[in-house]
């Protein structure tokens, strides 16, 4: 994420040096300088910054897209740089001073209070279920999650406060509605808003974001009310006082009864937007202002040059381990894609997010029309396609996890609150009467055929269904998929043939499941059983 700020700095002009606790950090050759410095360590940070002031005219200080504006606001207050006061910054970063803050100035936020036992219940008597839990001091949505009943509040606090930095974790009423970013500018208490977004947030009980799309899509009375709500919650926080410079970041939620503050962070967003997302959509450059603001300068770029819109998404995988990757070349070459992000290699450990720093990449596309830009993105993502080792028993649990139509129909009503309860999701969604049609395709003991090539039986009412994974992708574009990356041409199985392989409700479960991950992981599994019961004779 802080790629676009060093080259942004040197093409300034800047002298620029970069911190970071590991000496492996990415874009550390775009620097100048490289320092090691664990990031929450603001007094090494004020002691090298101290190091450095007299080598140079000025000197300044920032970050985008990260959680340690408290050590940014630390050192420019010690060395008197442009800034704001560190416990202005703390209430920028403390969950719970935050939502002070707000409950002081009367602003649109849910009741709250801070826990520090995981094993301490939900006061009832003041707070009904949905909320939602998570570590006052972190971010990317780590230890995030929406809590439905007592019995899953346990376990969410103490995920919740293993997360945070300093063993707390703050609950808050659940707010439902749909989520907006916004970046803006801070410069002697003038907020210049730099964008609005769409957020895409997707499987409940997280809160993953799959992707955000600038400018949004609400009508300008919303617009309005949502950035309000923004200017205001920034003013209780003290970040717009008369000499402060910096920036900050709002999550909002447009609920029934209107906007409501998720939270205000005196940074720049992380997830792509604040060094791509601007740029692309509007030409504003959020990441440049904030460099001129903290070198001491009046930001002179944050007026919209465009309109187009900007689309980023991301790709993500079912738990396993990454065998292969292909389809790069066709995501990065997709018309008007501008960025492809791959975040995993062959090897690495998968699973489905929980957060949002756990997905496997992101692509970004940009286009003078809202319509072409989600399309490019939507596009360049579906086609990265990871193949997962066979070997690998997590993948082979998750496909064959009951699923909740089967507890039902033996009787078990453990699971009666619905699909939505089950995390991680299906890939597809069945309908009742998919689900039904489904109980009617056999089980079928494989039969002793002499080569391995499978053969479907067809499953019509699925694959006419118009159903979609949570990427997108139509049945049979998973079929085909399916088709590809295995070799096989999987034909709907003939009748009363004894001597086939027939992939039957098994394979059918496991393509619901996990999507064509899920397909392709069971063909694999079957074809190395198959290879090992065989003896091949070779004669020359």
């Amino acid at each position: 994420m802080q790629g676009p700020a060093i080259n942004i700095a040197k093409e300034l002009g800047f002298y620029t040096i970069v911190l970071d606790g590991s000496a492996s950090a990415p874009c550390i050759s775009l620097a100048d300088r490289f320092e090691k410095i664990d990031l929450k360590d603001k007094e090494g940070i004020e002691a090298f910054a101290r190091s450095i002031q007299g080598s140079f005219a000025r000197i300044g200080i920032m970050t985008a897209g990260t959680d340690f504006s408290a050590s940014v606001a630390w050192t420019a207050e010690k060395l008197g740089l442009p800034g704001i006061p560190y416990e202005t910054a703390l209430n920028a970063s403390d969950k719970g001073r935050m939502r002070e803050c707000f409950k002081k100035a009367n602003l649109p936020s849910p009741p709250f209070y801070i826990i520090t036992d995981a094993s301490a219940p939900l006061d009832e008597t003041q707070f009904s279920f949905p909320v939602v839990i998570k570590p006052v001091d972190n971010m990317g949505s780590r230890g995030c999650r929406r809590v439905d009943n007592a019995e899953e509040f346990p376990e969410a606090a103490k995920s919740a406060i293993g997360f945070s930095r300093c063993g707390r974790a703050i609950v808050e009423s659940y707010m439902d509605g749909p989520e907006f970013s916004v970046d803006a500018i801070v410069y002697k208490g003038e907020i210049t808003i730099c964008g609005l977004a769409d957020r895409h947030i997707f499987f409940p009980p997280y809160f993953i974001e799959m992707g955000h799309t600038m400018p949004t899509v609400i009508d300008e009375k919303k617009q309005k009310a949502v950035l309000e709500t923004f200017n205001v919650g920034i003013h209780a926080l003290g970040l717009a006082d008369k000499e402060n410079i910096g920036a900050a970041k709002g999550d909002i939620k447009l609920t029934a009864n209107g906007p409501m503050i998720g939270e205000i962070a005196a940074r720049l967003s992380g997830g792509y937007m604040s060094g791509w997302t601007y740029p692309y959509s509007s030409g504003a450059l959020p990441i440049k202002a904030a460099i001129q603001a903290a070198m001491g300068y009046e930001p002179d770029c944050l007026t919209p040059t465009k309109k187009w819109t900007c689309a980023e998404r991301a790709f993500i995988s079912i738990p396993g381990t990454v065998k292969q990757i292909t389809g790069l070349e066709k995501a990065q070459n997709t018309e008007y894609v501008n960025n492809f992000f791959l975040r995993i290699t062959e090897g690495d450990k998968v699973n489905f997010p929980e957060n949002n720093v756990s997905k496997c990449g992101n692509v970004i596309a940009s286009a003078p029309s809202r319509e072409t830009a989600v399309n490019a993105a939507e596009t360049a993502a579906r086609s990265v396609l990871i193949r997962l080792d066979p070997a690998d028993t997590e993948t082979g649990k998750f496909i064959e996890e009951e699923p909740l139509a089967e507890m039902r129909r033996r009787g078990d009503r453990r699971e009666d609150k619905g699909e939505e309860k089950r995390f991680p999701p299906d890939a597809f969604v069945l309908t009742d009467e998919l689900k039904e049609a489904l109980f009617q395709i056999p089980e079928i003991v494989i039969s002793n055929s002499p080569i391995f090539l499978p053969y479907i039986i067809p499953f019509p009412e699925f694959e006419s269904s118009g159903l979609t994974d949570y990427m997108g992708r139509s049945v049979q574009e998973t079929l085909d998929i399916v088709r590809l990356m295995t070799g096989f041409p999987l034909p709907n199985a003939p009748e009363n043939a004894d001597n086939i392989i027939r992939l039957d409700r098994s394979f059918w479960k496991a393509l619901i499941r996990g999507s064509y991950q899920g397909a392709v992981y069971y063909i694999d599994k079957l074809e190395v059983a198959w290879s090992k019961s065989k003896i091949y004779f070779y004669c020359s």
